[in-house]
C-alpha cells in the first residue's frame, strides 16, 4: 500500500478548499460561532478541523470510503487483517471487544490486574469473569501479567469460557507472554483479546516488546493517544484470523460507539500512521536511546530504584517496555504520590502515574534534549528535597495474595443489587456493591461481587489517608463502603 496516503487528512483539506458550508452539526460552523475568548485558548484551526464524516468529509452515502481507506492503511501498517478506528477511547473499545466474544451470563477469562473500564464492561454486559490473577512481585509490591500456565489452569477449571482478555503492557511497562497465552487459547480454538492500550508504538521498532498482532492475538485494542501522536480518545481495534468475525465486531462497536465521531481523532490517527510507517523506526530508535540515557542518570541518584530488566524472567514479566521509566521512591522516605505532587509544584514536571511506592514517566518520539534534561533534573532535585517533605500517614501494603478476593456473585448482580453504605471497619466478609480503584492507574482493589477482605480495606483506608485517589467509590475517603444488603 502507498502509506504516503492520508485519506482523512486529504478529505479535510478538500473540504476546506471547496469552501463547503454545513447546515448540520457541529453547530459552531467551523468556528464561526465560537466565543473569541475560547478561540484565544483553543485556536481557530481546531474548530475548522471539526467536521463530521457524513455530509462533511464524505457524502451522504459515504461513497468515497474515506474512513474505510484510512482503516485499511492502518491495518497494513501494523500487520493486521482489519483495523477499525474508535473515537471513544479504549475504555469503550475494550467493552466492545468483550461483548464481541462473550454475552450475558457467559464466562470470559480476564486478567485481574485490569483497568476499571473492564469491570465496567462486566457490569454493563452481564459477562461472568473468570479472574486470572497476575504474578505478584512481593519485593516490589507489583503485579505482572499472568503467565500461560495460569491461563491453562483457568481454562481447565472453566472449559465453558468463551475467550480471554489479557492486559499488556501494564501501566508500569511490564509485558505479558502474548504468544504463549495465545497458544493456550488457540489449543481450544478460543480467541484472545489483548488490551494493549499502552502499546500502540510497539509494531514500529524491533527492539520493543512483542506486538499483539505479531504474537498471534486475535483482537488487539490500542490507545494511540497514550504512546503515539494522536489526540486524546484515539483508539483502534486490530483484528486477524477467523475466530472473531469483523462484521460482528463492527455491529458491537455500532451498539456502543458514538454516531458523532470526531474528525480530529480520525485525522490524527491517519497522520500518525503515515508518520510511523515512514519514520517510525528512526523516531523510536532515538526515543529508546534517550530513555537509556535517562535511566542511567536516575540509576546514579541515591535512594531511587529503577524498574529494570531484573523484573523479566520466569515468575515475573515476559518483557519490559524501555520507554516506560518507573522509579521506586521508598528509600527516599516518601510516597510516589508525594513525589508526583512535588515534581509538579517545584519542577513543573507532570509524571504519568504514581502510587504509594513509585512514579512513572513515559518517553516517546516527541521528547527532545530539553524534555530529557527537565526530567532528569526533576529526579535529581527530588532526591535532594525528599528529606524536607512532611511525612504522610503509613500505607498498609497488603501481602499480595490477600488481594485475590472471592467473586461471590457476578459484578452486574452486585452493582445493581440493593445496597447499603456501612463503615469500612464493619465490611469484612460482606459482598461489595461498588468498585474501589486507586487512580492512577485505575486497577480495582475491590470489584462488585467480591467478598471484602480485611487487608484490602486496610490498604484502601490507609492509602486514602496518605493521599491515594479512589474516585469511583461512593466515599473516596474509604471510611465507608457500599455493600449488598444481606
Amino acid at each position: 500500500m502507498d502509506h504516503s496516503e492520508v485519506p482523512v487528512l486529504q478529505a479535510l483539506e478538500d473540504f476546506r478548499n471547496r469552501g463547503d458550508v454545513v447546515y448540520g452539526p457541529p453547530g459552531h460552523k467551523q468556528g464561526r460561532g465560537v466565543d473569541p475568548r475560547v478561540l484565544d485558548v483553543l485556536g481557530a484551526d481546531l474548530f475548522r478541523a471539526d467536521v463530521l464524516m457524513l455530509n462533511g468529509l464524505d457524502d451522504r452515502r459515504l461513497s468515497h470510503c474515506v474512513l474505510e481507506r484510512a482503516e485499511e492503511l492502518m491495518a497494513d501498517a501494523v500487520h493486521a487483517e482489519h483495523a477499525f478506528f474508535s473515537t471513544c477511547g479504549s475504555s469503550l473499545s475494550v467493552k466492545t471487544a468483550m461483548i464481541t466474544v462473550a454475552g450475558p451470563g457467559e464466562k470470559l477469562l480476564v486478567s485481574r490486574n485490569t483497568h476499571k473500564s473492564v469491570v465496567a464492561a462486566l457490569i454493563i454486559s452481564g459477562i461472568h469473569p473468570v479472574w486470572v490473577h497476575p504474578r505478584f512481585d512481593a519485593e516490589r509490591h507489583l503485579a505482572h501479567p499472568p503467565e500461560p500456565e495460569n491461563v491453562r489452569r483457568a481454562l481447565e477449571e472453566h472449559p465453558d469460557a468463551k475467550g480471554m482478555l489479557l492486559i499488556t503492557p501494564t501501566d508500569w511497562g511490564t509485558c505479558a507472554d502474548i504468544r504463549g497465552v495465545a497458544q493456550v487459547m488457540h489449543e481450544r480454538d478460543l480467541p484472545l483479546i489483548v488490551d494493549e492500550a499502552w502499546g500502540a508504538h510497539l509494531p514500529f521498532h524491533d527492539q520493543l516488546p512483542a506486538w499483539g498482532m505479531d504474537a498471534d492475538a486475535d483482537l488487539v485494542v490500542t490507545s494511540v493517544h497514550k504512546m503515539g501522536a494522536a489526540v486524546e480518545q484515539s483508539s483502534v481495534f486490530h483484528l486477524q484470523g477467523a475466530r472473531i468475525p469483523p462484521t460482528v465486531l463492527k455491529q458491537r462497536e455500532d451498539l456502543l460507539g458514538t454516531t458523532s465521531s470526531s474528525s480530529l481523532v480520525y485525522a490524527s490517527l491517519d497522520g500518525w500512521r503515515r508518520q510511523m510507517v515512514e519514520r517510525g523506526q528512526a523516531l523510536l530508535d532515538s526515543a529508546i536511546r534517550r530513555a537509556e540515557r535517562i535511566r542511567k542518570e536516575i540509576a546514579a541518584l541515591p535512594d531511587l530504584a529503577l524498574l529494570d530488566e531484573e523484573v523479566v524472567g520466569p515468575g515475573k514479566a515476559a518483557d519490559l517496555d524501555p520507554l516506560r521509566i518507573t522509579a521506586d521512591v521508598r528509600r527516599l522516605g516518601i510516597t510516589g504520590m508525594q513525589a508526583a505532587e512535588w515534581m509538579r509544584t517545584a519542577c513543573r514536571v507532570d509524571v504519568g502515574a504514581s502510587d504509594t511506592l513509585r512514579v512513572n514517566a513515559q518517553i516517546t518520539h516527541a521528547d527532545d534534549d530539553a524534555t530529557e534534561r527537565l526530567l532528569t533534573d526533576a529526579f535529581r532535585r527530588l532526591a535532594v528535597a525528599a528529606s524536607t517533605l512532611r511525612p504522610r500517614p503509613t500505607v498498609e501494603l497488603p501481602p499480595p495474595r490477600t488481594l485475590e478476593l472471592e467473586q461471590a456473585v457476578p459484578p452486574r448482580v452486585a452493582f445493581f443489587a440493593d445496597a447499603e453504605q456501612i463503615p469500612a471497619s464493619e465490611a469484612v466478609g460482606r459482598i461489595a456493591a461498588e468498585m474501589a480503584s486507586p487512580y492512577p492507574p485505575g486497577v480495582p482493589v475491590i470489584a462488585p461481587g467480591e467478598v471484602i477482605g480485611r487487608e484490602a480495606i486496610d490498604y484502601l483506608r490507609s492509602g486514602a489517608r496518605a493521599g491515594m485517589l479512589v474516585p469511583d467509590a461512593a466515599d473516596p475517603t474509604m471510611e465507608t463502603i457500599r455493600v449488598m444488603v444481606r
